[in-house]
């Protein structure tokens, strides 16, 4: 457990690095009068945009879970969840800079600023709740769940060699 560590430490000091690199260039930028905003404004409406599709393709995702209710999709659901919220969480610290930033905004952007604040912890809670279908199966189908076909009819086609069960001694 201890060389979990290690093996994140690589990637973690990466994004760090390329998070201060972000931060500095937008801090040392102006933003361009016919552009709007400031210097983080482009770097927010792009990742804004970014985190809205892969959310609404988490939300299909979801959906698609809801209508199986099964463990390969409750993975891929979780595991969409995750990204989008990663994204979403991104827009949201590029929110914050342009909040922090300052200057003439309009009223559009202060909307977008608002709605990926709220956005980001009704998406949280969103993965929180998949989440807890992993651990429990009270909350979804779970991981400790028996096998797919592990019940009475997978028993009787073993049993019966002419329903398609597995004979010994058979030469395919």
């Amino acid at each position: 457990m201890a060389t979990m560590g290690r093996y994140l430490a690589g990637p973690l000091l990466f994004l760090n690095l390329v998070s201060w690199c972000l931060d500095h260039f937008i801090n040392g930028q102006t933003g361009h009068p016919s552009f709007g905003g400031n210097g983080a404004t482009m770097f927010f409406l792009i990742f804004a945009l970014l985190a809205g599709v892969v959310g609404i393709i988490s939300k299909l995702a979801g959906a698609s879970h809801i209508r199986a209710w099964r463990n390969d999709s409750l993975a891929a659901a979780a595991t969409s969840a995750l990204i989008a919220w990663a994204l979403t969480a991104l827009s949201f610290g590029l929110a914050c800079k342009e909040i922090h930033v300052g200057g003439h905004r309009g009223w559009r952007l202060r909307v977008l600023e608002a709605f990926i604040i709220i956005l980001t912890f009704t998406q949280l809670l969103y993965l929180l709740l998949l989440h807890a279908g992993l651990f429990n199966s009270r909350y979804g189908p779970g991981y400790r769940d028996t096998p797919y076909g592990g019940g009475g009819a997978a028993a009787a086609a073993a049993a019966d060699p002419y329903k398609g069960g597995p004979t010994t001694g058979s030469v395919v």
